[in-house]
């Protein structure tokens, strides 16, 4: 608890003791009032005067209004009995400010805790950043005093604290705090770091390429901070019901108290003003709508904070809201649905190339051993003769090979643009290449092999075989898509610019319902255009894609979500949700938090009107007491409050 908290708990336990003190003492009339005064200021003075200085401000009807009028108006009405030899009704009057207080507190409680489970989950503020002078020694400086190219030192258990590339050292890295996953990375000199992670074992001397304030982990926060300056529709509509609601109450429970008692007069009855001005004050307790005012941001910050925990940033709670209505998800494919790298994966040998390299066998296990023979040779030669290219097929060609390249080996290297690359490797000829390049040579070779780039080879002027390069699939993309579907999505897209050929072949591993193969991005907004002209008012689109490349189409869509944004100014600018790893499956997760908040959301405010106008119309009708009217405001609160605070629990 904070000073705050415990000072209001003090006055709670002293006015509880003096409560049940008064009620054995035997003292009546004026002294009986003037001791439960004692009691109801030590608990309800700031209530009273936050009442009052709201009335000043022109700021009336609030919760603050409701129960200084139902509080004081009892024990007022309290006087009036025991002026009448009745006894009064300050116990009452005391009991509802003291309740209120304690709902007050509670709430107060629970919010606190939820800001600091998110605090702690986003615990990715650096204190401080080590610069290293001329003479050796270490000073601990504030990372905004850090200039761009400065070299900074992070020891073994601290944070990264700005963005920068390694100069010296290795390590291992903790990104937890930014994308929810526990596997650590592995970092060596000349490789980019971001803000925000923790350094975990060795000594890293890193070279700031940005200022704090630009930094990963600065853009990360600030982004968390100002996600509730966006309201959900629901948000925006409780505060609009509060502003017409509690004014509504007021002037009901202001006819409560003098319409009856003025038809009992014309008709010659007794008028009761006590009876019907005691059902207005329990009207008055009964309508505060504290209930709706803080469960319902507490449960969007919930939400908002518990996805932050899994690595998806929610740029405010109109995103989380419209994420659970979306029912169209188009994805771009390289480098969302695909790891946007090339890799080798297959390597296929002909039959004479097998024969000549890995000479012959009889049984079927001697045939399988040298097609993996010649297979290695086929690779080792294609490294070899694309070891002076830095091309990315040649740079994944030399990757699969995973050996050093002794370039002594390699002469007269020519490289053909358009066709591929020519050379001696340890005294043979080879060529590797596309099909025109094995057509210039008089060697013949299948033009359409399979899916991905296809790499000839050639050796002495005969066909060796060839090897297949693609872009790979991610392990999760298959299972996110299922998952989509079963959360009610009715049709995933994808959008690519590569050959047809290649995305259907994409398309059909991971079961997408569509694709479009061989777009521009201009083409892409077209694409996204035509499938927002087909969904259903109540109905949202949401576009995946990496931020960078993609902002027309992120900005277009009804949500734009950046996948694999880790360290990406661009993704976290363009995009209305960031999932901050390259896991597609964090998309269905987020769907799943989205929904869980705005059923909590929903639970809250059909069970606290529920009660409220059942409440309601007992009090109207002398039915219910002061300690209903206490329940169903101070405890329909806490109840609400409680249930809100579970949007912060997720399970991945």
């Amino acid at each position: 608890m904070t000073k705050k908290q415990k000072k209001v708990l003090y006055r709670i336990i002293a006015a509880a003791i003096l409560m049940v003190v008064l009620a054995f003492m035997p003292v009546e009339g004026y002294l009986r009032f003037i001791l439960y005064l004692i009691p109801y200021f030590i608990i309800g003075y700031d209530i009273l005067r936050k009442a009052a200085l709201g009335i000043l401000h022109g700021e009336v009807f609030d919760e603050n209004f409701l129960m200084a009028v139902a509080t004081v108006g009892a024990m007022l009405l309290g006087v009036y009995n025991e002026a009448k030899g009745m006894e009064g009704e300050f116990a009452e009057g005391v009991a509802v400010m003291l309740f209120y207080q304690i709902g007050e507190l509670f709430q107060a409680v629970a919010v606190g805790k939820s800001r600091r489970n998110i605090s702690a989950l986003m615990d990715i503020r650096p204190d401080y950043a080590n610069i290293e002078d001329e003479e050796g020694n270490v000073e601990q400086v504030d990372p905004d005093e850090v200039e761009p190219g400065t070299v900074i030192l992070v020891q073994p258990g601290e944070k990264i604290p700005i963005d920068g590339v390694v100069t010296e050292g290795n390590s291992t890295l903790n990104t937890s705090a930014l994308t929810g996953e526990s596997v650590p990375r592995e970092v060596s000199t000349g490789e980019e770091v971001i803000s925000g992670c923790v350094n975990i074992s060795g000594l890293l001397r890193i070279r700031t390429t940005k200022e704090f304030g630009e930094s990963t982990v600065s853009k990360i926060l600030d982004l968390v901070e100002n996600s509730s300056m966006k309201k959900a529709r629901t948000e925006n509509f409780i505060t609009k019901f509060a502003r017409y609601y509690t004014p509504a109450v007021c002037y009901s429970a202001l006819a409560l108290a003098v319409i009856p008692s003025v038809v009992n007069l014309m008709m010659g009855n007794p008028a009761g003003w006590s009876t019907w001005i005691i059902r207005a004050l329990t009207f008055l307790v009964i309508s505060c709508p504290c209930a709706l005012v803080i469960s319902i941001p507490l449960s969007f910050f919930g939400g908002i904070g518990g996805a932050s925990a899994c690595g998806i940033l929610v740029k405010g709670s109109n995103y989380l809201e419209a994420l659970a209505q979306t029912k169209y998800v188009v994805f771009d494919k390289t480098g969302t649905l695909t790891k946007g790298v090339f890799q080798v994966t297959e390597v296929h040998a002909s039959p004479e190339f097998m024969e000549n390299k890995a000479g012959s066998g009889e049984k079927a296990e001697a045939e399988t051993e040298k097609a993996k023979v010649s297979g290695k040779i086929l690779l080792e030669l294609a490294a070899y003769v694309e070891s002076y290219s830095n091309h990315p097929i040649s740079r994944s060609l030399r990757e699969a090979y995973g050996q050093e390249i002794d370039k002594a080996k390699v002469s007269s290297v020519e490289e053909i643009g358009g066709h591929g690359v020519t050379a001696m490797v340890n005294h043979h000829s080879v060529a590797a290449g596309n099909y025109r390049l094995m057509d210039s040579l008089g060697i013949a070779c299948e033009k359409n092999v399979g899916v991905g780039t296809v790499i000839h080879i050639a050796v002495d002027g005969i066909y060796a075989g060839y090897i297949l390069i693609s872009d790979v699939v991610k392990e999760q993309s298959a299972e996110a898509i299922a998952a989509l579907k079963a959360a009610g999505v009715k049709k995933t897209v994808m959008l690519t610019g590569d050959s047809a050929k290649t995305a259907e072949h994409v398309a059909g591993l991971l079961h997408v319902d569509e694709f479009r193969s061989e777009l521009l991005p201009a083409d892409k907004v077209e694409a996204v255009e035509g499938l927002l002209a087909q969904k259903g008012s109540r109905e949202n689109l949401a576009f995946v894609g990496d931020g960078i490349n993609d902002a027309p189409v992120l900005s277009r869509a009804d949500i734009g979500v950046a996948m694999g944004a880790l360290g990406s100014d661009a993704a976290i600018e363009a995009a209305d949700i960031v999932l901050m790893d390259d896991n597609p499956m964090k998309l269905a997760l987020a769907m799943r938090i989205s929904r869980k908040c705005l059923r909590i959301v929903y639970e809250n405010i059909v069970f606290a009107l529920t009660v409220k106008a059942v409440c309601l119309v007992l009090g109207a009708f002398g039915i219910a007491n002061m300690w209903i009217a206490i329940f169903a405001d101070v405890g329909v609160m806490v109840l609400a409050v409680l249930n809100a605070v579970r949007c912060l629990k997720v399970k991945a």
